[in-house]
């Protein structure tokens, strides 16, 4: 919350305020016409959902190099962004994978996650979805996205969307955030389910 200055700035901070706060002004309050340095709107971009992310880093390469293809973890360096290190459940079914990860990097992973046409078909999934992420034994506490638009750009003869070029759908999933792993190795186990569909992912890193 922003508190009222003294009232002698009260007539130059309003016309600030207009541009700050969520909430509407009147414009009939503002009665000054003197001078006052005018509230630029931001042009930073807004940050890019993670789930976005995480789809254009899954669907970049084609099924030989494809992290969620990988049945040994020899491809879960690819593409990886500088901020955040990127883990992938499978296309169903069993898989174990051993990854050398730089360490201060954060984890992201999906228990269950998919991108639909539209809120129903995200809702449909998620409504019997099922997930949980373990480091070392230990439950790391899930994100609930029911539904966020998401866009993302694929690259060609990827496994995952199919098709190349930008996609715009509705993500949905359960998402695990693991703050940066101490050096060493640890273990990340990730289970999810919808329906028929069953992700069963081990890895094995070795942060240094």
């Amino acid at each position: 919350m922003i508190d009222i200055l003294p009232v002698m700035q009260r007539q130059i901070i309003t016309m600030v305020l207009c541009g700050l706060v969520l909430t509407g002004c009147d414009a009939g309050t503002t009665t000054s016409t003197d001078s006052a340095p005018e509230a630029k709107a931001s042009t930073a971009a807004a940050p890019r959902p993670m789930q976005a992310r995480w789809w254009e880093w899954a669907s970049a390469e084609p099924e030989a190099t494809n992290p969620v293809a990988d049945t040994t973890g020899e491809q879960c360096a690819r593409n990886q962004p500088d901020d955040v290190w990127f883990l992938a459940g499978t296309f169903g079914g069993k898989v174990r994978r051993a990854c050398a990860v730089p360490a201060g990097r954060p984890l992201v992973v999906p228990a269950i996650n998919r991108v639909g046409d539209s809120e129903a078909d995200c809702a449909d999934f998620m409504a019997g979805a099922k997930g949980s992420v373990t480091l070392d034994g230990a439950d790391v506490p899930m994100d609930l996205i029911d539904h966020e638009q998401v866009t993302y750009t694929a690259g060609p003869d990827n496994p995952v969307s199919g098709t190349a070029g930008e996609t715009t759908g509705v993500g949905c999933g359960l998402w695990g955030r693991i703050d940066a792993p101490s050096p060493g190795k640890h273990t990340v186990v990730v289970h999810g389910t919808s329906g028929t569909f069953t992700v069963d992912a081990t890895y094995t890193l070795t942060v240094a």
